[in-house]
């Protein structure tokens, strides 16, 4: 019988979504408002019954780890899991991950005991929704040692990415990683067989996902050298020598590493129709149960906005925006696409006293404040009166002590404390 092992890699310093890695790995920054970004590889797993399941990281693991311990927990029966693997060392090896593939290799002893037939290796920073249980069946059928995930890109896109060339039958012929805007691609367009009414737009290249599977002891062969990393090396020495096998996905797929594209796809969920789907019951995306109340929505106005549970809303206008897990928002506050993260606790009265006492703020956003086109991370702090992004002039990315600009977005730092009357 087939034994899928699934490997999710945690990514490295993620440093394109600093600060919000500051103190977190990168699969760890919350996500849509009750989530993680780590949510949505494991429960893609889960769902295709793919339940033994390592995490792979190295840096901030502290909130990923509690994450983790608190939202999976499986019976004794399905011989489920969800465990981290952060890089450690050992009589043969003393050093960091150095890529995905040397992170992979690094664990072969923790992976083998289990006894899989199949690895499947994800990404830890993407968000999509995928049939893995099909991709796994097409792997089998195709008698490949490796399957790449693969989905359809235009022109632009293809520049950044790793593209695929592929046969009528899904064979690869040829990888390439990056190719750049002005290089001549042309040879690498989708075969026209393998193109659905549902495949427009432009989209004439497949790019690679990152996602894997893997034949156990084809993978284990393929590791036996010193590369480091699946992209840039194996799967370049793999396709020179062996058959691989594409598994085509035409729905939606982001990959959200930096702070621009964290902040877009947050967004689009608050869409009418967004482009990735969490209203899923046959598919759902599994996170941590707070057993927090509903929220509760004083005198408001919102408009294509999410609340996550435990809220308490006074007064305000929403719009566009995501209010994270026991966000609290004084009367008279305005907010326009703004993602805020909410906050891990509330407070006492005791501690509003002490707020009061210190001239410090309230957890949450304070009387009167406008804020538009931001990010707030948890347990974050502003005061009364706030102006945040509500001009439309060219703003320097840069850290600017309690706050900081990335890809012209206003980020307010986990734990951060704007003033009250503060613009920015």
């Amino acid at each position: 019988m087939s034994k899928v092992l699934s490997i999710v890699l945690g990514g490295g310093k993620g440093t394109r979504l600093f600060p919000l890695t500051k103190d977190r790995a990168k699969p760890a920054v919350p996500f849509g408002g009750k989530y993680r970004i780590v949510d949505i590889p494991i429960s893609n797993c889960i769902n295709a019954g793919f339940r033994q399941i390592y995490i792979l990281t190295q840096f901030n693991s502290a909130s990923l780890h509690l994450h983790l311990a608190r939202t999976y927990s499986f019976d004794s029966f399905s011989q489920g899991f969800v465990e981290i693997l952060a890089a450690e060392q050992t009589l043969v090896h003393s050093g960091w991950y150095e890529g995905t593939a040397d992170a992979v290799r690094k664990n072969l002893i923790h992976f083998r005991p289990q006894g899989p037939s199949h690895y499947l290796i994800v990404s830890g920073d993407q968000l999509y929704r995928m049939d893995l249980a099909d991709m796994f069946k097409k792997h089998v059928e195709s008698g490949c040692g490796l399957t790449i995930a693969s989905t359809y890109v235009d022109r632009e896109n293809a520049s950044q990415l790793g593209i695929l060339r592929v046969d009528k039958k899904s064979r690869i012929e040829a990888f390439m990683e990056k190719p750049g805007p002005d290089l001549d691609i042309n040879d690498y367009k989708v075969p026209i067989e393998l193109r659905t009414d549902r495949r427009t737009g432009g989209k004439d290249y497949l790019a690679s996902m990152g996602i894997y599977i893997f034949t156990a002891e084809f993978m284990e062969k393929a590791l036996e050298g010193d590369t480091n990393d699946f992209g840039k090396e194996i799967i370049p020495e793999i396709l020179a020598s062996h058959p691989v096998n594409a598994y085509l996905f035409d729905g939606y797929w982001e990959d959200i590493g930096t702070i621009r594209s964290f902040y877009e796809a947050n967004l689009d969920l608050c869409s009418i129709n967004p482009s990735f789907n969490f209203y899923d019951e046959e598919r759902p995306i599994y996170t941590h149960r707070r057993n927090l109340p509903t929220s509760k929505l004083n005198f408001c106005t919102l408009n294509q906005a999410l609340t996550a549970e435990g809220c308490i809303i006074t007064n305000s206008s929403v719009t566009k925006s995501i209010v994270g897990v026991r966000t609290v928002i004084e009367s008279g506050s305005c907010l326009d696409g703004v993602v805020a993260m909410g906050a891990d606790y509330y407070e006492t009265d005791e501690q509003k006293a002490e707020n009061l006492r210190l001239g410090r703020p309230n957890l949450g956003i304070g009387k009167g404040s406008i804020v538009k086109n931001a990010i707030i991370d948890k347990n974050a702090r502003i005061g009364e009166g706030c102006r945040i992004g509500i001009d439309d002039r060219a703003r320097t990315d840069g850290d600017y002590g309690s706050y900081h600009i990335v890809d012209g977005i206003i980020v307010i730092p986990k734990t951060a404390t704007i003033d009250a009357g503060s613009l920015i």
